[in-house]
C-alpha cells in the first residue's frame, strides 16, 4: 500500500466526521465489524488492500484519495459560509474597530504585510522570506466565475442588507461602494500577497496558535523573538482594511504538520457590520470553510484541505510547496490610486481598441506598491559580506490571467542607493572613520541610554547604535535625513538633521540599534525590547506610548530624544567642516540662549583658575524640554574643582526661577555624578549635554529665555 500524507486512522475518522457518517454505518457497507473499523480508527491496525477500494466507494471517492490521504474527501459537508450570530444582548458592530487603526493604502498594507512576513521568516535554512504581491483585474466570464467560487449568492443577501442598514456607517459605505463598482464597472481587483520560507498558518483552528490568532482573533499577537516588528496584533487587520467588500482568502502551506497535512489549509474571512437578514441578526464576521461536525447543529466552519482545482477556482494556486501563506483580498481598493471621475487619459487601449478605465488603477497600485517596499524594506533586502538579507519582494499585475505589468524585483540599491552603499560597507568592514573621497562611508558609535524598569530612575547600561554616513545620490530622496532601524531592518523613524551650515554636501545616514547593531553588542535584546515598546501600532517612529510609559516610566521617551540628540551631533561632526575659532555659533540660538561667562560675571579681584562655559547649542524637544550641548574651557592647572551646571529661566526682573535636570551626561573630558561635573586631569576642554524637566518648567518653553550658569560644588 502506497504511504500516504496522513496516517489512516485519523484521516478516516476526519472523513467519517465530514461525510455525517458512524463507525457502525460504515462497518455495515463494507459487511465488516464494527470492531475492525475501530481497530483502523485508534491506529491498532490498517484495512487489507482490498479493503481499501470498498472504504473510497463508501466515502464516495476514489481509490488514489484513499491511498495518498493529501486531501479530505468531497463527500458530507460541503465548504459554505457561516455568519456570526447576533448578540443575545442586542448589542451591535459597525464593523472591526482595528480596521479602523489604518487607511485603505497599498502602501500601508505592504509595511504591515511585510513586516509579518519578516517575523514568520524560517531562520534556520539562513534563506530570505520571499514575499511577491500580485495585483489581478478579473472581468467577463473570468469574474463570473471567481464569484460562483466564493459563492456569491449565498453572500449577496447580507451585502443588500448592509447597503439598507449600514448605509451612514462607514464600513457600510465602503461596502456598499465596492459591491456597485463590481456590477456597474463589470471588474473586480484582487490583491494577493504571497510569502515562502515562512512558518505558514500552523496551529489548530480554534485553540492558541498562529492560526487562530489571524483568522479567529482580534488584537492578539503571538510574535516570538525581541526583533519581531509587530506587537499589537492589528497588523492583519490591514487586510480586510483594504477590502472593499471586507473579504480575505487565505491558503497556508504550514512548516509544521496539522493533522498530518501541511499543503492547501484553505478558508476565508468576512467583515462586514451588523445586519439583520430575513429576519436573522448577525454579528459582523463570517467564515468560509467545511462546516465543523462537532460544533453545535454543525454551523460553525473551519478550515479545509483544498484540492487543487479549488485553489485554483479561487486564485489561491502557490507556486511550490515551500512553506507560507497566501493571502488573498477581495475587492482591493486604494483611495491614492484612484482616477478622478471619468479620467481615463492614462489609460492603455484594450486588443480590441475599446479603453480600459481599470488600466490606470492597477498599474499606478503596482507602482504605489514598488515605492513603499523600496521606502520601508530597503535595508531588509540588503546584504554584504556575509551578512545575508532577510527579505526579497516583487511586485507583478495581470488581468485575466494576462500580464500587463512584469514581475518587477524590488532592488534596494535601484531604491536606495546611498544608503545601500552604507548598510554594505558595514557588513563588508569597509567604513572609515572621517569622509575624504566621494563613496565612502564614515562609522561613528552612538549611546542610547537604556532606563531601569519598573518606574526606578537611573540607567541600565549604554547600547552603542552604529551610524553610518556617506554622500547623498539623486535616488535617495530626501537628503540629510536619518533612517533608524532595529532587529527586522524595517524602516521605523526617518528624521532630518536641521541646523547645517550652507555649502554642506548633500549626505544620507543610518543608525542601526538593538540587533540590527549585532546580536553581539551590550543590551543589544534591552534595546530591541525598549524601542519595540516605544512603537505605536503604524510602526513609524519611536516615542511615548502607553506600554513604554506602564514598563519604564513617564519620561523614559526622553531617552529617545537623547539619541536623536546623539545622533544629530554625530553626522554635523562628520559633515561639518571645522569652524575658525573667531566664527559665530546659531545667531538665533544665541538670542534666546545665554552663557554665564567671564564677560557677563565681574572679575574676581584673585582666586584659582575655574573652568568656564565657552559653548552652547540648544534645541526644544518633542516634549517641550530644553535639550543643551555645552562646552566648558578648562585652565592649565593640576586640579580643577568640581562644577554644577545650572539651567535658569531669565526675567526682567526678580529672582530667575531654577530648572531642573531630566538627565544629565557627560560625553568628554568630564564625568556626571549627581549632577556635579568632575573634569578629566589634563584635558582642555569638556562636553556635557543634558534635558530639563518639563514639569519643573513654569510656563510654556517657546515662550522662555534660557541662561545656563556653571557654579563651584554643587551649585546651591
Amino acid at each position: 500500500m502506497e504511504e500516504g500524507g496522513e496516517e489512516f486512522g485519523p484521516w478516516l475518522a476526519r472523513q467519517l466526521s465530514l461525510a455525517n457518517k458512524s463507525q457502525t454505518e460504515l462497518a455495515e457497507e463494507l459487511g465488516l465489524t464494527r470492531a475492525a473499523v475501530s481497530a483502523w480508527i485508534t491506529k491498532r491496525s490498517v484495512p487489507r488492500p482490498t479493503v481499501m477500494g470498498e472504504i473510497a466507494k463508501a466515502l464516495g471517492t476514489d481509490l488514489s484519495t484513499v491511498h495518498t490521504r493529501t486531501t479530505d474527501t468531497q463527500a458530507g459537508l460541503p465548504v459554505t459560509w457561516y455568519h456570526r450570530p447576533g448578540y443575545e444582548d442586542g448589542g451591535r458592530d459597525g464593523g472591526n474597530a482595528a480596521a479602523f487603526a489604518f487607511d485603505a493604502d497599498v502602501q500601508v498594507l505592504a509595511r504591515e504585510t511585510c513586516q509579518n512576513s519578516l517575523d514568520e521568516r524560517l531562520v534556520d535554512n539562513g534563506r530570505p522570506v520571499r514575499v511577491r504581491y500580485t495585483l489581478h483585474e478579473l472581468t467577463g466570464e473570468a469574474l463570473d466565475a471567481f464569484r460562483a467560487a466564493v459563492l456569491w449568492d449565498e453572500l449577496q443577501p447580507h451585502y443588500a442588507a448592509v447597503s439598507e442598514s449600514a448605509a451612514d456607517q462607514k464600513v457600510g459605505r465602503v461596502v456598499d461602494d465596492g459591491v456597485r463598482d463590481m456590477f456597474e464597472k463589470g471588474r473586480l481587483i484582487l490583491l494577493r500577497i504571497d510569502d515562502y520560507n515562512a512558518s505558514g498558518l500552523i496551529g489548530d483552528d480554534y485553540d492558541d496558535g498562529k492560526f487562530a490568532a489571524v483568522v479567529r482573533r482580534q488584537l492578539e499577537s503571538l510574535k516570538s523573538g525581541r526583533s519581531a516588528g509587530g506587537s499589537y496584533g492589528l497588523g492583519k487587520a490591514t487586510l480586510w482594511a483594504t477590502s472593499a467588500l471586507g473579504m480575505v482568502l487565505i491558503n497556508s502551506t504550514l512548516s509544521v504538520p496539522h493533522e498530518g497535512r501541511t499543503e492547501r489549509r484553505v478558508i476565508g474571512r468576512l467583515e462586514l457590520p451588523w445586519r439583520s437578514v430575513g429576519g436573522t441578526a448577525y454579528a459582523g464576521p463570517a467564515w468560509l470553510g467545511r462546516p465543523d461536525p462537532e460544533s453545535h447543529n454543525a454551523e460553525v466552519v473551519r478550515s479545509w484541505w483544498a484540492d487543487e482545482k479549488t485553489v485554483e477556482r479561487l486564485h489561491l494556486t502557490r507556486e511550490s510547496d515551500e512553506p507560507g501563506t497566501s493571502f488573498l483580498i477581495v475587492g482591493a481598493h486604494d483611495v491614492a490610486s484612484l482616477a478622478p471621475e471619468g479620467d481615463v487619459s492614462t489609460a492603455e487601449p484594450e486588443e480590441n481598441g475599446s479603453e480600459d478605465d481599470g488600466t490606470r488603477d492597477i498599474t499606478v497600485m503596482h507602482r504605489r506598491l514598488v515605492e513603499a517596499l523600496g521606502r520601508d524594506f530597503w535595508a531588509a533586502m540588503t546584504g554584504g559580506g556575509s551578512k545575508l538579507p532577510l527579505l526579497e519582494t516583487s511586485v507583478r499585475t495581470m488581468r485575466n490571467g494576462r500580464i500587463v505589468v512584469e514581475e518587477e524585483k524590488v532592488d534596494p540599491a535601484d531604491k536606495q542607493p546611498s544608503r545601500t552603499r552604507a548598510l554594505r560597507a558595514f557588513y563588508e568592514g569597509t567604513t572609515v572613520d572621517r569622509l575624504t573621497q566621494a563613496g565612502q562611508v564614515a562609522l561613528r558609535t552612538v549611546p542610547l541610554r537604556l532606563p531601569l524598569g519598573g518606574g526606578r530612575r537611573g540607567t541600565l547600561g549604554a547600547h552603542q547604535g552604529v551610524l553610518l554616513v556617506t554622500e547623498a545620490e539623486d535616488k535617495d530622496g530626501p537628503r540629510s535625513e536619518v533612517h533608524y532601524l532595529r532587529g527586522n531592518r524595517m524602516t521605523i523613524k526617518k528624521s532630518t538633521v536641521h541646523g547645517l551650515p550652507l555649502g554642506v554636501t548633500a549626505f544620507q545616514a543610518v543608525l542601526l540599534v538593538g540587533h540590527a547593531a549585532g546580536a553581539a553588542v551590550p543590551f543589544a535584546d534591552e534595546a530591541e525590547e525598549f524601542l519595540r515598546a516605544a512603537e505605536p501600532p503604524e510602526h513609524d517612529r519611536w516615542g511615548q506610548t502607553e506600554e513604554l510609559t506602564l514598563r519604564w516610566s513617564h519620561s523614559a521617551h526622553h531617552r529617545i530624544s537623547w539619541l536623536t540628540t546623539e545622533v544629530n551631533s554625530a553626522v554635523k561632526e562628520l559633515v561639518v567642516r571645522p569652524r575658525s575659532a573667531g566664527s559665530q555659533q546659531n545667531v538665533k540660538l544665541r538670542k534666546k540662549l545665554t552663557v554665564q561667562n567671564k564677560r557677563q560675571v565681574p572679575k574676581r579681584a584673585s582666586g584659582p583658575a575655574v573652568p568656564e562655559l565657552d559653548g552652547l547649542e540648544a534645541a526644544i524637544g518633542d516634549g517641550g524640554e530644553w535639550r543643551i550641548d555645552a562646552e566648558v574651557k578648562l585652565p592649565r592647572v593640576d586640579e580643577l574643582p568640581a562644577m554644577s551646571p545650572v539651567v535658569l529661566l531669565d526675567v526682567r526682573s526678580g529672582s530667575r526661577p531654577r530648572l531642573g535636570w531630566a538627565e544629565l551626561v557627560a560625553v568628554e573630558g568630564c564625568e556626571v555624578e549627581d549632577g556635579v561635573l568632575r573634569f578629566t586631569p589634563g584635558a582642555r576642554r569638556a562636553v556635557f549635554r543634558g534635558s530639563t524637566d518639563v514639569s519643573s518648567h513654569p510656563v510654556r518653553t517657546e515662550l522662555t529665555r534660557l541662561v545656563l550658569e556653571l557654579r563651584a560644588g554643587t551649585g546651591e
